[in-house]
């Protein structure tokens, strides 16, 4: 499973070769209450069908009779919904909000499948549109880079902007890894147990060979990662914990009971840890909701790591 933006090209993509007419609206800037963020994207076939979202609904309806009854795109144009009250209440957006897209015709897939094959490798891609000419180019993105618009060029992000490393390849890991990718993250695991390591066998994840603090150090983990402890087994847990801590990662969990984590987290003092490192620690890992399955566990955990993310 990939994000869904890249869900989005590739039905465009497919579309395109079957020899549809595709037209791509991408959310260039926001103001108010907006339904969706910055960098969404919508394709809208010849025939009205769609793929992705740039209003969650709002502006669709429009969208498409535009895409279906009017003169077909020749160029890439700037869109702006919601300027005046009474248009935002038109459209449905909340609170007044403001929306801008730039609309573009799909006439060449190539840098489609460029994009593509690069995202699926785990490069991070800065996709270029020249709105006076069309033109796309594909250039290496960094996983600060945001989406930039200046007036005659866009350029947007393709890829997985986020991290995840996963320490254990249980059940559990599968699941979580299955969840993870379509929120944007490039997913690897470690788990230096011979079953456990022969055993995985997912398009899902990566898996890194090695220790758990060695496998922390050389990803190498900074402030796009996640790093999610899982094993059950305070050895390798605690191994990677102790440099996970110490890293700019922006989440640190780990699997186990308060009892556990309390007990844990007393280990974790015997070596040169600071009070405040220690307090990263999110144990036991995920948002309380009562979870008692695999998959309930994975969504607590996406959803506290989430919250981090967000800054909530």
């Amino acid at each position: 499973m990939q994000s869904l933006d890249l869900d989005v090209l590739s039905d465009a993509q497919r579309w395109l070769a079957e020899g549809h007419r595709v037209s791509l609206l991408t959310v260039i800037d926001t103001f108010g209450s907006a339904p969706r963020p910055v960098g969404s994207m919508l394709a809208i076939r010849g025939d009205g069908r769609i793929s992705g979202s740039v209003s969650g609904g709002c502006v669709e309806d429009d969208l498409i009779l535009r895409a279906t009854r009017g003169e077909p795109l020749q160029h890439p144009q700037r869109l702006t919904y919601g300027v005046t009250k009474d248009e935002a209440t038109r459209f449905g957006l909340p609170c007044g909000g403001t929306l801008e897209l730039v609309a573009e015709p799909l006439l060449d897939a190539s840098w489609i499948s460029e994009l593509l094959t690069r995202c699926g490798e785990h490069q991070l891609v800065a996709r270029n549109l020249d709105l006076q000419s069309g033109k796309v180019a594909l250039s290496a993105a960094e996983r600060s880079d945001e989406l930039m618009f200046d007036g005659t060029t866009m350029r947007s992000v393709f890829g997985p902007r986020w991290r995840l490393l996963i320490i254990g390849a249980g059940q559990l890991t599968q699941i979580l890894a299955m969840m993870a990718a379509p929120l944007g993250y490039a997913v690897f695991v470690c788990d230096p147990r011979d079953t456990y390591a022969e055993a995985w066998d997912s398009p899902l994840g990566t898996y890194l060979p090695g220790m758990p603090d060695d496998v922390v150090r050389e990803l190498p983990c900074d402030q796009h990662t996640a790093i999610a402890a899982v094993t059950h087994d305070p050895k390798l847990d605690d191994m990677a914990l102790l440099e996970a801590l110490r890293s700019p990662a922006f989440y640190v969990g780990a699997l186990g009971s308060r009892a556990n984590q309390a007990k844990r987290r007393e280990r974790l003092a015997m070596f040169d840890l600071s009070p405040e490192q220690i307090a990263r620690l999110h144990g036991p890992i995920g948002l309380y909701i009562g979870s008692r399955t695999p998959a309930e566990i994975a969504l607590s955990i996406l959803a506290q790591m989430t919250a981090v993310k967000n800054g909530c």
